[in-house]
């Protein structure tokens, strides 16, 4: 075993991330647990566990490590009375990253997975010790990339971008290996006859290696839903991890409902990839999209909510009660109720080789990762909303020159006034008003944009290699038509605008009127940007989330 002291010991143990319990918070957490007498060399959780036990010690010690190929490397000691174990993991349900062994004889409080949700749940004192340790420490582990994920890839590879992007978003401890820079890694996967179409490689659990996985294998591989019980019949399941599904599931969870929710990359949305959300109520310096969409998933797994990650509905069987959704592998899930939150995506650039360079210079997000690949070039960005604008100004930042092209001639009417103020007065900024893309250029990596004035018709060539497309949005709602009731450019309607549904649609089957957020099948609703009449922002994403569970409660009382 490596000798070298815990990587995180420099964190004084007295902190909020290694937090002491007092001894009445510790006789109110055994009220709920069991006292276990441990021996030294005991192994009392290990690498890829799931459903872990918590443990508060009493006397004795215990170290956190980590298996790797040369051993373990000590992570963390817990030698107090009070101290306790614990990350994420623990409470999202997900693998254990890390082995706890017993070092010290002693005797520890011992609780189950669910027993330690029940505590979450009724001691606030105690859950907010435990939710600012458990969050802490998964930030110390990214930080120092102490996963059980090692990626190596290519920045000119777009299926690296990919994973790199859903491992991060996803909050998900990992070291990354740029085989372009290091020449060690690249020999070795040559020497293995690792071919070009093969990368990236990802070793996964320290055992399986996936050459070029797509993001549900990689998501399989880690365990992202291994505790996912889908059989039975869930009071609520939430298409969707948006601000909006975020918040239904907040919400559903905290007030005692059953509650799944499903999201086909990573929490968050669009809202996810911005790199700062400033006009959010309560964040008066900003937030980040991926930091917001970290700290809602916690909540909402705090309260018990389960989350399917890394596949998508395909259809919604609506025939039948309970509701049944089909998922991507063919897999059926059952819902008394159902919230529809699957947001909308950017519109592309009717671009005849747009996907060839898709990853490979065209980005529909802005953030710490694509800043990177852009090493101090100038870059793009295509929209004029508030997106765009985030975007514009975060990668002014390191770009030289950021060409902001807007197909309409004024950014007032869709911008909030503060960011259009930062882009006019932000001298590395250039806007170009009445532009749309005409052409791009290059090989295995995007070397030319070509953009015109659609009002003078002169056209501009420019060796730019990175564009960040964030243009209108149209919905996810394909796997619906023939379910619900559609307005004409996809969008879902919902209470009062049913009545002025055009024929062909499904309508309104009950006496009562539909609620507000409730579409034309009963029971089943549809909030943030999917919805037609929506409002873009993330507040009232929020608050529709939140404001749907409401009246999911009122539909499961009718039944």
């Amino acid at each position: 075993m490596a000798s070298s002291p815990p990587i995180l010991s420099a964190l004084d143990a007295r902190t909020q991330t290694f937090p002491t319990l007092t001894p009445a918070q510790i006789d109110r957490v055994l009220c709920l647990g069991q006292v276990r007498k441990v021996e030294r060399g005991e192994i009392l959780f290990e690498l890829g566990d799931t459903n872990l036990p918590f443990f508060v010690l009493l006397s004795g010690s215990m170290e956190i490590v980590q298996p790797d190929v040369h051993g373990e490397r000590p992570i963390a000691k817990h030698d107090r009375r009070g101290e306790f174990t614990g990350e994420v993991s623990m409470i999202s349900g997900q693998r254990c990253l890390v082995r706890g062994r017993v070092t010290e004889p002693g005797e520890f409080i011992e609780l189950g997975s669910e027993a330690l949700r029940s505590l979450v749940a009724r001691d606030a004192e105690v859950s907010e010790i435990l939710l600012r340790a458990f969050i802490l420490r998964r930030i110390e582990l990214i930080r120092h990339g102490l996963g059980n994920v090692i990626l190596l890839g290519s920045r000119h590879s777009a299926r690296t971008l990919e994973l790199r992007e859903f491992l991060t978003r996803n909050g998900y401890p990992h070291t990354y290996v740029d085989l372009d820079s290091d020449r060690t890694s690249q020999e070795l996967l040559d020497r293995f006859q690792i071919k070009l179409s093969e990368v990236p490689v990802v070793v996964c659990n320290g055992q399986t290696v996936l050459k070029s996985p797509s993001i549900q294998e990689l998501a399989n591989c880690l365990g992202f839903n291994s505790s996912i019980d889908g059989k039975h019949v869930r009071d609520v399941i939430i298409a969707g991890a948006g601000p909006a599904g975020l918040a239904a599931a907040v919400y559903a969870a905290s007030e005692g409902l059953d509650v799944l929710m499903i999201e086909t990359r990573a929490p968050g949305g669009q809202a996810g990839s911005s790199s700062k959300i400033e006009n959010y109520l309560g964040f008066p310096t900003g937030i980040s999209g991926l930091e917001l969409a970290a700290r809602a998933t916690t909540q909402a797994q705090k309260f018990g909510a389960n989350i399917i990650i890394a596949h998508s509905v395909v259809r919604l069987n609506c025939d039948r009660h309970p509701y049944e959704i089909e998922l991507d592998g063919g897999e059926p899930l059952l819902a008394r109720s159902i919230v529809i939150a699957t947001g909308a995506q950017y519109n592309k650039p009717r671009l005849s080789n747009l996907e060839q360079f898709e990853g490979n210079g065209i980005y529909y997000g802005a953030t710490y990762i694509e800043s990177q690949l852009c090493e101090r070039d100038d870059v793009a960005v295509v929209g004029g909303g508030n997106s765009a604008g985030q975007a514009a100004v975060f990668l002014s930042q390191s770009a030289p020159t950021v060409h902001m092209l807007v197909r309409s001639g004024e950014l007032k009417s869709t911008m909030s006034r503060y960011l259009v103020q930062r882009i006019v007065e932000n001298p590395r900024i250039q806007l170009h008003f009445n532009t749309e893309i005409v052409s791009l250029e290059g090989g295995d990596h995007l070397e030319k944009v070509t953009w015109q004035d659609k009002k003078t018709g002169e056209t501009s060539s420019n060796n730019i290699r990175h564009v960040f497309v964030m243009t209108g949005a149209s919905p996810h709602t394909d796997w619906l038509r023939g379910c619900l009731a559609l307005d004409s450019k996809g969008f879902i309607l919902t209470g009062r605008d049913l009545e002025s549904q055009q024929d062909g649609n499904p309508h309104w089957p009950l006496q009562r009127v539909p609620q507000m957020l409730e579409t034309s099948l009963p029971g089943v609703f549809a909030v943030g940007d999917v919805r037609a009449g929506n409002v873009k922002r993330v507040a009232s994403a929020v608050g529709e989330g939140a404001i749907a569970i409401h009246m999911v409660h009122r539909v499961l009382a009718e039944l």
